[in-house]
């Protein structure tokens, strides 16, 4: 006869029901899937921005410059109202001036340039040589000298006055520049804030 045991059994200690797993694969493989897609997207995309940086460089590197235009010499240029022809540049003159009373000495050396000035407008229109700035190879500016300009004597303009529509005067402009300075450039204006056009004055 088999004895009945009172008490329930228990299962064996440390043992626990196995709880259903939860499968995890479809979710690896998903991930792996969308990997392999998106690889040869940004691939691409690396490529393209390559190529494109490359021939961004290689255009740049080989675009010729273009050369610098620069107004010369007896050649007509405009400002404003007005057309210059630059003509001569004298340079070296320790004074100026025909008349004993008038002579002016350089505190260093005179230069004097000649040019033609034309009204191109259709109204009278004031010119003066205080507008019309001198520039040398170091790049310093010079403003002509009134005084030097009277003594002269040989300018239909050697302070200010006005040009009417149509008529053409010719002007000597004097400065007073160091001795051993070379002129290298003038910028001509039809007023004092006008934009200016500049003329060089060596080759």
């Amino acid at each position: 006869m088999t004895m009945t045991s009172p008490y329930p059994q228990q299962a064996p200690y440390g043992s626990h029901p196995q709880q259903a797993k939860k499968r995890k694969w479809p979710w690896v493989v998903a991930a792996g899937v969308a990997l392999l897609i998106a690889t040869p997207t940004l691939s691409s995309n690396d490529t393209k921005t390559d190529n494109t940086s490359s021939r961004t460089t290689t255009a740049a590197a080989s675009a010729p410059e273009k050369p610098e235009s620069r107004a010369t010499m007896n050649s007509p240029v405009r400002d404003g109202k007005f057309e210059f022809v630059v003509k001569t540049v004298q340079a070296g003159l320790t004074e100026v001036g025909d008349n004993p009373y008038l002579i002016e000495k350089a505190q260093g050396q005179f230069v004097v340039i000649s040019l033609s000035v034309e009204n191109i407008g259709d109204r009278a229109q004031g010119f003066s040589p205080s507008n019309q700035k001198l520039f040398d190879g170091q790049g310093r500016s010079f403003d002509s000298d009134s005084s030097a300009q009277i003594a002269l004597g040989s300018s239909d303009i050697p302070v200010w006055d006005d040009i009417n529509p149509g008529n053409t005067v010719d002007v000597k402009l004097v400065y007073d520049m160091p001795l051993g300075a070379v002129p290298t450039s003038i910028e001509l204006h039809d007023s004092l804030f006008s934009g200016g056009v500049t003329v060089a004055l060596t080759p």
